[in-house]
């Protein structure tokens, strides 16, 4: 039973993640302790690998499709990387509970910013994003040294708060990234979409690496399963997207996201008045 469980939940994820671009990875730590009988710590432990090997599969199919623009992603990731190795370090001093109520806090912006984007989409319509060009390097060493230091700035600061929130509760899906792309480099939403799986498939092995051999291990079997099962329903739902209603797919998701918030919220927060 616990094995159809992984499978099922597991599908969810890699669906939504394939089909909307992100959301899914948000369930990954709920799934584990509620469903799977894992502690918080070996949630967000397990869940960065579900995370992290997902985005990387989305991130090739989305590649295929030209929706990724890769230097890009890859320096925002690298970036990155110094605030998820502080996030992975800092849970291992957090208590569960605290975790617990921390991550029901964020599903709960997340359920928000997908609401307001469900409703964003319903007033304007889709509308078709043009492939960005190049711009301007922030920093120049010839003929001159010339930098762009608040827009560099503005990637540093947004980059790390990416890389501690996925260090910490061992989440990184795109609706966390996705914000910070539109924000630090001005990406038409298609392409932040896309890159963002590139920021989340580095960040999520950052974080693992710093939490390996720390604290108690998840049950890889059970990770494995979810893992792949997700992996595989990202291919489908990438393939499946233009032939179904994603704003009633996304509408019914940010419902369950908002559930599954409120009742992490009730299982966590009374432990700590």
């Amino acid at each position: 039973m616990t094995l159809v469980l992984a499978v099922v939940a597991g599908a969810l994820i890699g669906l939504s993640l394939g089909a909307l671009g992100g959301g899914g990875s948000i369930l990954a730590v709920p799934v584990l302790v509620y469903l799977l009988d894992q502690s918080p710590a070996q949630a967000t432990t397990g869940s960065l690998v579900v995370v992290g090997v997902t985005a990387l599969i989305g991130a090739l199919a989305a590649r295929r499709e030209g929706n990724v623009l890769l230097a890009r992603g890859a320096t925002f990731g690298v970036v990155a990387i110094g605030g998820a190795v502080i996030g992975a370090k800092a849970s291992a001093h957090v208590d569960a509970d605290v975790l617990l109520a921390s991550f029901a806090a964020l599903m709960l912006v997340v359920g928000g910013l997908m609401a307001w984007r469900l409703l964003h989409h319903r007033r304007t319509g889709p509308a078709h994003a043009a492939r960005p060009s190049l711009d301007d390097p922030i920093i120049t060493f010839s003929p001159t040294f010339a930098c762009a230091c608040p827009r560099a700035l503005k990637i540093l600061v947004t980059a790390t708060l990416v890389g501690l929130l996925t260090g910490f509760l061992g989440v990184g899906g795109g609706f966390l990234v996705v914000p910070a792309l539109l924000l630090a480099l001005a990406l038409p939403l298609p392409y932040a979409a896309g890159t963002s799986l590139v920021v989340i498939t580095i960040t999520s092995a950052a974080a693992l690496a710093t939490r390996a051999g720390v604290g108690t291990a998840p049950d890889w079997g059970l990770v494995l399963v979810l893992t792949l099962a997700s992996a595989l329903a990202a291919v489908a739902g990438a393939r499946v997207v233009d032939r179904v209603d994603t704003r009633r797919l996304s509408a019914a998701f940010t419902l369950l996201v908002l559930a599954v918030a409120g009742y992490t919220a009730a299982q966590a927060l009374p432990a700590l008045l």
